[in-house]
């Protein structure tokens, strides 16, 4: 197989790169980070008028990639400079919404696409531990509509999404996979409450409360019921989103601890002449290519016809992507000395991503015990 990538996605890699190196550069990114809108408005435009967007989706839905290496190209991109813009959120319900949405429902891709339209995936729920099919908040037909009650939890920048993507469960218990509905919710409908907080790493993320939310029959995105095939496979590129993230926090993280090696000096010399830091400098190397081997695979599986074979994939990729990432962060933190662990210093920031990045949409763990559970389900 060649994965040897297109010159329209070279030539998109090379430009969000340097866009973000000359543009996003760590102070403008801090800045941003912590700003009251934990994002910028004026960058996400910035991003939307460079493609960033719409290579998420295909053209079949008003953008020109949305093949699994499309995503890995440009999330890697925006890994290298901890973009805080809601990217993921944004690949995640807008998919959800191009393979199940109405006509009327899909129009909204385009305003999506040129960053006028912010949405949000509202499906994390507070005792759900990663499962997927966890959602205890429900759904009650009534003769207007629908009726939805619930608790949302870390929805990135919901704050300023104006749109949501919620599941809720509509028949079946907590844990059924079968029984789940995805609807879309306007930001301003009565009775959604955000409660924005600032993230550890950076950005904002809210929690979202539904009391008594009324919508009408056109608000439901897909079939009654049967929302977990939907869930998994937009989650399951937003997992190869976060995967190719990491991939590029590791490789800025890397440059800067090589360049640090290369620089500092003790004994007259450069440290990086002292083989036991050579050794464990080349560890880490090895590590962030055998990731890049499991993201690309990943991203060559992502439109597998074969379920247990496209998830087994992604599994994968994020398990690696959890345990080498946190090498990753210990090893370039003690390579730096103390000075690593300094919020002035940009490599402490990128640790904290690697960290905070295993735990969202599954840790480890998770996707360890799920990659075994997977080769136990029949294909």
């Amino acid at each position: 197989m060649n994965f040897t990538h297109t010159e329209d996605r070279r030539m998109l890699s090379d430009m969000l790169t340097r866009f973000v190196a000359e543009q996003y550069g760590f102070a403008v990114r801090d800045r941003i980070a912590n700003s009251a809108e934990g994002y910028s408005m004026e960058f996400w435009q910035r991003y939307a008028e460079l493609g960033a967007i719409g290579a998420l989706f295909d053209e079949a839905n008003g953008g020109f990639g949305g093949h699994g290496f499309d995503i890995a190209v440009v999330f890697e991109a925006l890994g290298r400079g901890l973009v805080v813009e809601p990217f993921l959120d944004t690949l995640m319900a807008g998919d959800a919404i191009a393979a199940v949405g109405t006509p009327a429902q899909k129009d909204i891709l385009e305003s999506v696409q040129t960053g006028a339209m912010r949405i949000a995936l509202a499906h994390t729920e507070p005792q759900a531990y990663y499962e997927l099919a966890h959602v205890d908040t429900y759904a009650v037909r009534n003769k207007n509509g629908w009726t939805l009650n619930g608790h949302k939890a870390v929805v990135a920048q919901a704050e300023h999404a104006d749109l949501f993507v919620v599941s809720a469960r509509t028949s079946g218990d907590a844990e059924n996979e079968q029984g789940i509905t995805l609807f879309l919710v306007p930001a301003t409908t009565p009775g959604l409450h955000i409660n924005g907080y600032p993230l550890i790493d950076g950005g904002r993320a809210a929690d979202i409360t539904l009391r008594d939310v009324a919508l009408r029959d056109d608000a439901v995105l897909g079939t009654i019921d049967q929302g977990y095939a939907t869930l998994e496979r937009s989650v399951g590129k937003g997992v190869l989103a976060l995967c190719a993230e990491a991939l590029g926090a590791m490789g800025a993280a890397r440059d800067a601890t090589l360049d640090y090696l290369q620089t500092r000096k003790q004994f007259g010399v450069p440290i990086g002449r002292f083989q036991a830091l050579q050794h464990r400098m080349a560890d880490v190397l090895l590590e962030i290519e055998q990731t890049r081997s499991a993201v690309i695979n990943a991203a060559s599986q992502l439109d597998h016809a074969d379920r247990i074979t496209r998830e087994r994939a992604l599994s994968a990729a994020k398990y690696t992507v959890g345990r080498v990432g946190t090498l990753v962060a210990e090893e370039c933190i003690q390579l730096h000395g103390g000075i690593g662990m300094t919020w002035e210093l940009p490599l402490a920031h990128y640790a904290k991503r690697l960290i905070m990045i295993d735990h969202q949409l599954g840790d480890e763990d998770h996707h360890l015990n799920r990659y075994i559970a997977l080769a136990h389900q029949p294909g």
